[in-house]
């Protein structure tokens, strides 16, 4: 399943293909906390690296947790304006798994981990798009 969001207008976009795992625990989802709102756990997508490369990299940067991808779930894009990047077209594919372990303290001092309950996060993701994937994890 793939949805677009935003409107492609005509400019120049700068593309970024990531990769996001949305760990599950009952109805929790992890997530992650950062100044701007809250985020899946994952990012862009390096050089020659697989999407599940990705997400344990950015999982292990930003939360420090080993992690355990079991699937994909959907992906989404939008065309919108960052006011850092300019007409922005992020590509992201969204997987479900689990935590396994804590593995070291983030690199990334900025995140914060937490689990949420789904119908306290519901709607509250930074990216619409990140809204959606999590309402088809959840099945609402």
């Amino acid at each position: 399943m793939h949805k677009v969001f935003g409107t492609k207008e005509d400019h120049v976009y700068t593309d970024r293909e990531g990769a996001y795992l949305i760990p599950v625990r009952g109805d929790m989802a992890g997530v992650v906390r950062t100044l701007k709102g809250y985020f899946f756990v994952g990012g862009g997508i390096e050089s020659g690296e697989s999407h599940i490369s990705c997400i344990e990299r950015e999982c292990a940067e930003e939360a420090g947790y080993t992690v355990s991808v079991k699937g994909e779930v959907c992906s989404a894009e939008t065309y919108c304006f960052h006011n850092e990047i300019g007409f922005f077209h992020p590509i992201q594919t969204y997987y479900v798994g689990e935590i396994v372990s804590k593995k070291a303290e983030p690199t990334e001092k900025d995140h914060e981990f937490l689990w949420v309950k789904y119908s306290d996060i519901k709607g509250k993701m930074y990216w619409e798009m990140q809204n959606w994937a999590l309402d088809n994890v959840f099945g609402k």
